[in-house]
């Protein structure tokens, strides 16, 4: 025999205790092992387990639906009171009286001419018959405040000897919440 020989045998007898272990992992795979089991036992044992496995999902499939049936049958169709004719009905008398209390609270309301910034400096040096220069030009609307916030925009006119504001625009409500942000 040559080395050649004998490397062959060898290489030869590894393939085969190669197969022989693949074989044995083959026959360790749960689904050959049932298979042959069935066709020793001639199929009783596995149609044995398939039918408890079957009967197992149609319990637990019948005890899902039954469960779904009971939660059918507790629950209800939610019913809204129809309120549209409410609210086309003229506001009463008890929604007055709840504006009435509203109605009560004071509001500070201030005119502004104009604004302009000092420095600490410039103000000590002011005297009687300064003149500070503002923001707005002669002719310009005055800013009506409401608590801080702008309402409305007027002009300056003067009734028995007083000042006061004729209103010539109004701040719509969209506009003053704009201004807030």
């Amino acid at each position: 025999m040559t080395p050649d020989d004998v490397d062959q045998d060898q290489l030869a007898a590894e393939w085969a205790a190669a197969l022989e272990t693949q074989e044995e992992g083959a026959a360790a795979d749960p689904f050959e092992a049932a298979t042959a089991k069935a066709g020793a036992d001639g199929g009783d044992a596995l149609a044995e387990e398939w039918a408890k496995a079957l009967a197992t999902e149609e319990e637990t499939s019948l005890r899902k639906e039954k469960e779904q049936q009971h939660y059918a049958t507790r629950s209800t169709e939610p019913h809204f009171k129809d309120m549209t004719a409410e609210a086309k009905a003229p506001r009463s008398e008890s929604i007055n009286k709840e504006l009435d209390f509203i109605l009560d609270i004071p509001l500070d309301v201030s005119a502004e001419l104009g604004r302009t910034r000092l420095l600490i400096n410039e103000l000590l040096q002011l005297g009687q018959g300064s003149v500070i220069e503002l923001n707005k030009l002669a002719g310009e609307p005055l800013e009506i405040f409401v608590n801080g916030k702008l309402v409305a925009r007027g002009e300056a006119v003067v009734i028995n000897e007083k000042f006061g504001v004729r209103l010539t625009d109004i701040i719509s409500p969209i506009e003053r919440v704009k201004s807030l942000a």
